[in-house]
């Protein structure tokens, strides 16, 4: 049995040589730290509720209805983009977004604003 998340030992020891690359971390945080401050302009602009986060994702609260966030990830298939739900978790408003390169985050802003505005 294969626990959730599992990686190989290829993996691993890829992420030890990324670790080691000193310059790469450094890019990635700040690739991060940008694109979260993308995402979380774009939830003041639209009013959104979201959480603080150390992490690559940012959870974003998309309605007040207990079927807004299953509504709004079913949108956003429609558009080609893939969000995680979080429901499962007791937080069925709620949406987990990761932090994308700046082209994804502007995609994913511009189809939430569609689809907030409908």
């Amino acid at each position: 049995i294969r626990q959730p998340f599992n990686v190989n030992s290829l993996a691993q020891a890829a992420a030890i040589a990324a670790f080691q690359d000193h310059e790469f971390l450094k890019q990635g945080f700040e690739l991060n730290r940008a694109g979260f401050a993308q995402l979380t302009e774009a939830f003041d602009v639209l009013g959104l509720t979201y959480l603080p986060s150390a992490g690559n994702f940012v959870l974003v609260k998309v309605g007040e209805d207990d079927g807004a966030g299953a509504r709004i990830n079913l949108e956003l298939l429609k558009r080609g983009i893939i969000v995680r739900p979080v429901g499962n978790y007791g937080l069925p408003q709620w949406l987990r977004i990761s932090i994308g390169l700046p082209e994804e985050n502007a995609a994913f802003i511009a189809a939430l604003q569609e689809i907030l505005a409908k």
